[in-house]
């Protein structure tokens, strides 16, 4: 009876979080989400809008990129784009706004023989 009581009583403080929320924190699972829009908003063009307001120079080699997080979308978005640039990882910093885009890493996909 404990057992099931207890069981239950974790489902019900899981049930008000997300999966991401649960495995990354509310931190990362805000950073999935903000990906998940960049994502989205590829197709149409509006991903500049994600991108920071600011001169600093957005190469990962260099400190002055100030990433906050960095998401590593390897694999996704590789079918079919054979010959085609691909994100492969992202790097937001934090901002007042909020989350922007510091710098994305690019891979030409291969289309293998």
């Amino acid at each position: 009876m404990l057992a099931a009581a207890l069981a239950g009583g974790s489902l019900v403080l899981l049930a008000g979080c997300s999966v991401d929320g649960m495995l990354w924190g509310p931190e990362g699972a805000r950073v999935i989400d903000v990906t998940e829009q960049l994502i989205d908003a590829a197709p149409s063009d509006a991903q500049d809008s994600f991108a920071c307001d600011d001169d600093r120079a957005t190469s990962v080699d260099r400190p002055s990129l100030d990433a906050t997080w960095r998401i590593n979308l390897e694999g996704a978005g590789m079918d079919g784009a054979s010959g085609g640039s691909v994100p492969t990882d992202v790097f937001y910093r934090e901002e007042e706004s909020g989350l922007c885009v510091a710098d994305v890493i690019w891979q030409t996909v291969d289309g293998g023989s």
